[in-house]
């Protein structure tokens, strides 16, 4: 789904005057990133430290569901189209950045044994996520829940994951992350498999928002796919569906 330049002034002016209750909100995250980004190093650290703080007020909230029915929804969203998309239970799936498992409790219940793998930056979002699996009843299932430090994937298998799915992922993640990802996703996915991911998708500039969200053009994510190997297909029908965001889907180009 596409969205307005949420950076330009014009429009921070517009915002403003149309919702000026939320005035003081933002510049309370204003403040708070600009400590954060100050005491931290690098994206990663950065985001950590954010994830930190959010978690601490609302794992679900952390992850971007206003409420505990849109964290809900949104599970079920990510979960249903990817089973019409061919998900079946003797599929392995990396879940990069599971959060506190608003898809991945299902995913977990739905697969065989072992067969989910979840990861994710933050530790502390990591802390909430095995409080859901251990609600839902799912221990037996035996998941793999991995705190990480980047997307190189360097201690995952090679060829081995059918599916890797990251959603509202790199719609928080500068070009660089998202190049380090794409660099070495072709690696761990097993033969036929495909990495979809979603973004927040411009047709204007390219930009960012207090460098937690980001907005890039389709076409720059394609092209970066390419370079490493990959191609790229827009979803069309993800754009059909009740959210915010849209989705590639990658996988190995074929010689």
């Amino acid at each position: 789904m596409e969205v307005k330049n949420r950076a330009s002034l014009a429009h921070k002016m517009r915002y403003a005057v149309s919702h000026p209750h939320r005035i003081s909100a933002y510049a309370q995250r204003w403040a708070r990133d600009s400590w954060l980004r100050m005491t931290t190093d690098g994206h990663v650290g950065y985001y950590r430290a954010v994830m930190r703080s959010d978690s601490a007020k609302s794992p679900e909230q952390a992850v971007g569901s206003a409420s505990h029915d849109r964290w809900l929804a949104l599970g079920a969203l990510q979960f249903d189209y990817l089973l019409r998309h061919g998900l079946r239970p003797g599929h392995r799936l990396l879940e990069i950045g599971c959060g506190n498992l608003r898809a991945g409790w299902r995913f977990i219940e739905y697969l065989d044994e072992g067969n989910y793998h979840g990861i994710d930056i933050s530790p502390d979002i990591l802390f909430a996520a095995q409080k859901v699996l251990a609600g839902q009843g799912l221990q037996s299932k035996v998941p793999h829940l991995t705190p990480v430090c980047g997307l190189d994937f360097a201690f995952l298998p090679t060829g081995y994951f059918d599916v890797v799915h990251a959603h509202s992922v790199f719609s928080h993640s500068p070009l660089p992350v998202i190049d380090e990802c794409l660099a070495h996703v072709g690696r761990i996915l097993a033969p036929g498999g495909f990495f979809d991911f979603t973004f927040d998708r411009t047709t204007g500039p390219e930009h960012q928002v207090l460098r937690e969200d980001f907005y890039y053009r389709t076409e720059t994510l394609t092209a970066l796919a390419r370079r490493h190997g990959l191609d790229a297909v827009f979803m069309h029908d993800w754009e059909e569906l009740p959210h915010k965001q849209s989705k590639l889907r990658v996988s190995v180009r074929c010689p």
